[in-house]
C-alpha cells in the first residue's frame, strides 16, 4: 500500500507553478528528501524534459518505490540512498536541487551538511529551491507556524522552523545567494538560492 501525505496533495500545485519558473532548462533534478515520493511523480510528469532524481534515506524508500512503480515514468529515477550527513553522495551530475519540508526537521548539524553537499554538487548557475515554514528576521511569519515550532520542539528539541536569515548565511558559505523568495499557501515559503559563477583571475 502506498503511503499518501494530505500536505503533499495540497501543496504540490502551488509549488509546481514556482518550479515551472527556474526549471524551464533544467535537465537533471535531485529531490533531497522525497519522503512518499508524491512529489516526485507529479513534478516528473510536470516537467517531462527533465530526469527527476528522487532520494530519501533507505527507511523511506518502500513507499517510494510503490509511487514510482505506479507511475512508470520514463524520466523518473531512484530512490537514491541518501543521507546528506554521509559524504560521499550517491548523486552525478544535476543542474538543480529541490526539497520540501526537511530543514525543519533535520538537526542543524545535518542542515549544514546538506548545504556543503548541494554547495560541491551545483554547478555554477546551478539552483536549491526549498520549500517550507520559515522565520524572517527572527520572527515568526504567522501564528501558525509558532504552533508548529512547538509541536516539533515538544517532539524533538533539535527540530524547528528555521531562520531564513541563518540558512542565507550557510548557503553563502557554499557559494549560494538567494535570489528569490515566493511566498506560498498556508504559511509556507518557497526560497532560491543559486551557485555564484566562478570568475577567472
Amino acid at each position: 500500500m502506498k503511503p499518501c501525505s494530505e500536505a503533499c496533495e495540497q501543496n504540490k500545485q502551488p509549488i509546481r507553478d514556482v518550479l515551472a519558473e527556474y526549471l524551464s532548462e533544467s535537465r537533471r533534478v535531485l529531490e533531497i528528501g522525497s519522503g512518499t515520493g508524491q512529489h516526485a511523480v507529479y513534478f516528473a510528469a510536470a516537467f517531462p524534459h527533465l530526469t527527476w532524481l528522487a532520494s530519501d534515506v533507505a527507511e523511506n524508500h518502500p513507499g517510494i518505490r510503490a509511487w514510482l512503480a505506479e507511475a512508470d515514468l520514463p524520466n523518473l529515477q531512484g530512490p537514491l540512498a541518501l543521507d546528506v550527513t554521509r559524504q560521499p553522495w550517491p548523486v552525478g551530475e544535476v543542474d538543480t536541487v529541490f526539497s520540501a519540508n526537511t530543514v525543519h526537521i533535520m538537526h542543524w548539524p545535518a542542515v549544514e551538511r546538506m548545504f556543503a553537499g548541494i554547495g560541491r554538487l551545483l554547478p555554477p548557475q546551478g539552483r536549491f529551491l526549498l520549500y517550507g515554514p520559515f522565520n524572517l528576521g527572527g520572527e515568526y511569519t504567522a501564528e501558525s507556524n509558532r504552533r508548529f515550532d512547538a509541536w516539533l520542539k515538544a517532539r524533538d528539541p533539535d527540530m524547528g522552523v528555521r531562520d531564513l536569515e541563518d540558512l542565507d548565511h550557510l548557503a553563502s558559505d557554499h557559494d549560494l545567494l538567494r535570489i528569490a523568495l515566493h511566498d506560498m499557501p498556508a504559511d509556507n515559503k518557497l526560497v532560491v538560492w543559486q551557485k555564484c559563477r566562478v570568475i577567472e583571475r
